[in-house]
């Protein structure tokens, strides 16, 4: 049995969010502006593993020691497999709504609504981090280029932080308003840059690895499942993927931009995936090489080195070059800020262009071919999102950080079980839809599920992240649960100043149709 992929043809009509209700329609973005090379390019930025390494390293090497090359791959497990599942979705109903357009097809507008929710919620949240972390390296940048330790101490300045991170993200939405050949031209030079300087950091540390009093030789041992003393080194490893492989599939929120967006996009987050996952073993290889995982000079358990570990090895490794990877971090934060841009300005605009959100968020710039107005609006989310959470409390900043892995987690998770459910018909009709249908969306979202339940209870503790607590319960668990309530409480919202949509009358549940062969 073979099957068609139904997509709707209908133009959208006066009002950009009555499309048909036959299935997705266009939202007048301009098609065929991305190849591959330049889709993968946007998830590589998005994924940032630069800035990713430097902060994940240490904390990943204190749980998993020796093993930490094989506890990469198996964190890399479920992010694959989800990926596999936004493929299928994705050629069959490319559309830039992503999770919140598949899961409304799968199980209809209200649980739809939702993943749009913790989408968007992830990113708006990552935006403000990112362009937090951008504002520490820029002035730490500074610091070293002038050799002035004073300017380091800036970015402590409240005030003068908080006005620095306006301006990245003003600069952010600039470009991303801009359309996507600025990003492009952005993303080419700040991705290549940082490739660069990470590709110069392993060529020398693999090169120097035996000056180096805590260096170790590599031994295949390190990528030794049965090496892995506990179940908690495990479950760090899934936990640890959720942060350091998230953002590929801005890949597939731009499909509709893309040129054969149908198989290219879905293409292209597989391919950033499996990308990323060479990147961060050949990093891990060359620093554990160089470093050893001591707890004294190098070592990548020392506590002085942990919390950025390429500030702490740049200079051992790569001597009067180091000042590369400081700016190398800036840039990855920088080109992460604005290319995560891609992903909620256009799930806003295709919730709103479904009537799921009110209609000035479905407006397209005439001249750039962008969700104009959703991508401001996104930037004045995060901004406004960081100053508030800078000011009240570093804190809950940081946990607020933390919550991040349940919106992740929660939306990957759903997407991936929607895939199975939306071709519930077609999952039995040969080997590969078996495979990717059924058996890799359902073991990678169950898994993704599990993760989130389990940093639910964790977090309940107030032990978790800051220490933080309200009532007894952690501000991490307040804060992640109370964002998902929260779009609860904004769907019943919408549900009333929008029906249509919830009655399905903007965007159906439904099935691909089957053919059945004479």
């Amino acid at each position: 049995m073979t099957e068609t992929i139904r997509t709707s043809t209908a133009k959208p009509g006066p009002h950009a969010h009555a499309p048909s209700s036959d299935g997705v329609s266009a939202k007048g973005l301009k098609g065929g502006q991305l190849g591959l090379l330049a889709v993968v390019v946007l998830g590589i930025s998005t994924i940032a593993p630069a800035y990713t390494l430097t902060s994940a390293l240490g904390p990943t090497v204190n749980e998993a020691g020796l093993q930490l090359p094989v506890i990469f791959l198996i964190g890399f497990i479920p992010m694959i497999l989800v990926s596999l599942a936004y493929r299928e979705l994705n050629a069959d109903s490319p559309d830039s709504g992503t999770t919140f357009t598949w899961v409304t097809k799968a199980f209809g507008p209200w649980v739809g609504w939702m993943g749009g929710w913790g989408l968007l919620a992830a990113n708006i949240i990552v935006l403000s981090n990112l362009a937090g972390v951008a504002v520490d390296f820029f002035y730490l940048f500074l610091s070293q280029l002038t050799g002035s330790a004073e300017l380091a101490d800036l970015a402590d300045n409240k005030a003068l932080n908080v006005l620095t991170c306006f301006v990245f993200v003003a600069l952010a939405v600039w470009v991303s308003y801009r359309g996507l050949h600025t990003t492009k031209l952005v993303q080419y030079s700040l991705v290549g840059f940082q490739l660069l300087v990470l590709g110069l950091f392993v060529a020398m540390a693999f090169a120097n690895w035996s000056t180096s009093e805590t260096a170790i030789p590599f031994s295949w041992d390190w990528f030794d499942v049965t090496k892995i003393e506990t179940f908690g080194q495990i479950a760090a490893g899934i936990s640890l993927s959720i942060f350091v492989y998230w953002g590929w599939d801005v890949c597939l929120t731009v499909n509709e931009e893309t040129a054969n967006g149908q198989k290219t996009a879905g293409l292209a987050g597989t391919l950033t995936a499996i990308i990323v996952l060479a990147i961060y073993l050949l990093v891990s290889i060359a620093t554990m090489m160089f470093a050893g995982v001591g707890d004294t000079g190098n070592g990548l358990n020392n506590a002085d080195n942990q919390e950025n570990i390429f500030t702490a090895l740049a200079s051992p490794i790569m001597g009067p070059f180091a000042i590369l990877m400081s700016l190398a971090v800036l840039s990855s934060s920088a080109a992460s800020l604005q290319s995560t841009f891609m992903s909620p300005s256009r799930s806003l605009l295709a919730m709103a262009h479904y009537g799921a959100l009110p209609e000035p968020f479905s407006r397209v710039s005439r001249k750039f071919s962008t969700p104009g107005f959703a991508t401001i609006a996104a930037g004045v989310l995060s901004a406004g999102f960081y100053a508030v959470m800078h000011v009240v409390s570093e804190n809950v900043l940081n946990d607020t950080i933390l919550a991040l892995g349940l919106m992740i987690c929660f939306y990957y998770g759903l997407t991936a079980v929607a895939c199975t459910w939306y071709f519930r018909h077609s999952l039995f009709n040969s080997v590969r839809h078996f495979f990717f249908r059924l058996v890799c969306p359902v073991v990678g979202g169950v898994g993704l599920f599990v993760v989130f339940a389990q940093t639910a209870v964790d977090s309940l503790s107030p032990e978790f992240g800051s220490g933080s607590e309200i009532f007894g319960m952690g501000l991490v668990f307040i804060l992640g649960i109370g964002i998902l309530a929260l779009g609860a409480v904004v769907m019943l919202i919408m549900s009333r100043t929008h029906p249509g949509f919830f009655r399905g009358e903007t965007l159906r549940q439904d099935t691909p149709a089957l053919v059945v062969p004479e």
